[in-house]
C-alpha cells in the first residue's frame, strides 16, 4: 500500500523537525561527556595528584628536610657515657676550661662537661639534625646556658679560645686536623680523641682502656 499524498506532505514537514531536535539532543550531551573525560573536578574518583610538601622555615621539621652543606667525614657513632667520663677525666677538665667538641653528635660531651664541671663547651658538627638534637638535648638537661652546638666544618671553625678539645673521627681525620690543633691551640690545652690516635704524627702522652676501647691524651707543647 502507497502513501498518500497527504501523509507524504505530512513527512516532508516534519522530518527537518526531527532531525533538528535530534541533533540537539547530541549536543547537548556531547559537552558534560566531554567535560567528564577533561575536567578533573567532574571525575574525582579517577584523578590522581602529586603533591610535594614544602617545609616551611619556621617548621619544626626546617632541619629534617635540610641537607649537610657537605658530606660528613664520619658516620655517626655515639660516644658511650663510661667513655664521655673518662674522656673528660684524662683530659683534667676544671672550672675555667672552654672544651670544644669537634664533631659533636648529640652533644653529649659538652653536656657532661657542663654538668660536671660548670665548664662552657662549644659542639661543632656539619650535620644540621645533630645540631638540632644537641641543642634539644642540651634544653633538656638544663645547661642551655653553658653550651653552644654550632653547625660548620671543624676543618674550618676558629677553635682558639678552646682549652680542651674532645674528638670522636677516625686516625686519618685527627692526623689532617693536627696542623689546625697545633697553629691555633694555646700551649697547655690538652686534646682527648676516643678510639684513634694521629699515627705516627704524634705520640700521646697517655693512653686508658675504658670499656674495651682506648682514648688517647696530648697537650699542645710551648712553640
Amino acid at each position: 500500500m502507497r502513501p498518500s499524498k497527504k501523509t507524504l506532505i505530512a513527512l516532508a514537514i516534519c522530518a527537518p523537525i526531527l532531525l533538528a531536535c535530534a541533533d540537539q539532543a547530541v549536543n547537548a550531551y556531547e559537552p558534560a561527556d566531554a567535560a567528564a573525560s577533561t575536567d578533573p573536578s567532574a571525575t574525582p574518583m579517577e584523578t590522581t595528584h602529586t603533591v610535594t610538601a614544602a617545609v616551611e622555615p619556621d617548621s619544626p621539621h626546617a632541619d629534617d628536610a635540610r641537607r649537610p652543606s657537605r658530606e660528613p667525614d664520619v658516620i655517626y657513632v655515639p660516644t658511650p657515657e663510661p667513655v664521655v667520663d673518662a674522656m673528660l677525666n684524662l683530659a683534667g677538665v676544671k672550672e675555667g676550661d672552654v672544651l670544644y667538641d669537634l664533631g659533636s653528635g648529640d652533644g653529649r660531651i659538652p653536656i657532661a662537661a657542663a654538668q660536671r664541671f660548670g665548664v662552657r663547651g662549644v659542639g661543632i658538627d656539619i650535620n644540621p639534625v645533630r645540631v638540632r638534637e644537641a641543642n634539644a638535648n642540651a634544653e633538656t638537661a638544663g645547661v642551655t646556658d653553658l653550651v653552644t652546638f654550632k653547625e660548620a666544618d671543624l676543618f674550618q671553625e676558629d677553635i682558639s679560645e678552646a682549652t680542651v678539645v674532645t674528638l670522636y673521627l677516625l686516625q686519618s681525620l685527627n692526623v689532617k686536623l693536627r696542623p689546625k690543633l697545633l697553629a691555633e691551640l694555646a700551649p697547655g690545652t690538652r686534646i682527648v680523641s676516643h678510639a684513634f690516635d694521629m699515627a705516627d704524627q704524634w705520640e700521646p702522652e697517655q693512653t686508658r682502656e675504658v670499656d674495651g676501647t682506648r682514648i688517647y691524651l696530648w697537650t699542645v707543647p710551648e712553640r
